[in-house]
């Protein structure tokens, strides 16, 4: 999507998405740097979630924007760097195994709400009901970002419970992990990883190009990416734009 100035003349280039109910602009560049790009989203944008650089979204914060994530995009390239050819029957902690990811949301609820508590970076607050029906089903449903692909995964316990997950989903063509959750209280340290290691390999044997994932600033969880080979890519801050008047 291009949003044009009043000369006809191009400002800004963003991929059209919807956020917290919000038009999303992701991605968004600025074209024409001659333009106060912040003052021309004010005016244009009114309301709408921004994701963009760094310094643009530092300065729509200064003219009264809300900070919703800052966050780090990283990509595995599975062709030029292929993984091991084992990662995709990486074995999980005793006592678990791994599920297809078409099961109802509430069957995941449990596990990733407790993965992402409150005080927690990626939080998602709401009540139960709420989480089901915006966050969680949704995304199951693919209608949030888009069709969850067969690479994703469950690893579920003795007792057929999901005590993990990773959910990995097709954004305009580009493979993208959507959530990567583990119920803490119930232990399985590195479980997260292993689901990562099978989903690559496993995304890698069915010839895609690539995974991408989005971590926030802050959340540890960077460094076991970076160590299955994810690649920093760019730095976007997200920001909700004040509404009109």
């Amino acid at each position: 999507m291009v949003r044009r100035g009043t000369d006809g003349e191009p400002v800004l280039r963003y991929l059209l998405d919807e956020r917290e109910g919000r038009p999303w602009a992701d991605l968004l560049e600025v074209l024409d740097e001659s333009v106060d790009a912040a003052g021309f989203i004010r005016a244009e944008l009114p309301g709408w979630v921004v994701s963009s650089s760094p310094g643009l979204g530092r300065e729509l914060v200064a003219r009264g924007a809300r900070v919703l994530r800052h966050a780090h995009t990283f990509r595995r390239d599975l062709r030029a760097d292929p993984p091991p050819a084992d990662w995709a029957g990486t074995p999980l902690r005793e006592g678990l195994r791994a599920v297809p990811c078409d099961r109802a949301p509430e069957e995941l609820y449990e596990a990733w709400r407790a993965a992402f508590p409150p005080g927690h970076i990626d939080h998602y607050p709401g009540e139960k009901a709420q989480v089901l029906a915006e966050r969680l089903g949704l995304l199951l449903e693919g209608k949030s970002i888009g069709p969850v692909l067969p690479s994703s995964l469950l690893a579920v316990d003795a007792e057929d419970r999901v005590v993990a997950g990773l959910i990995l989903t097709d954004r305009d063509g580009r493979p993208w992990v959507a959530d990567v959750f583990r119920h803490p209280e119930l232990g399985y340290r590195g479980l997260g990883a292993d689901l990562l290691r099978r989903a690559i390999g496993d995304a890698g044997a069915r010839g895609l190009a690539d995974v991408t994932l989005v971590v926030s600033e802050g959340n540890p969880a960077r460094r076991v990416y970076e160590s299955l080979g994810f690649v920093l890519q760019e730095t976007s801050l997200t920001v909700v734009v004040p509404d009109a008047g």
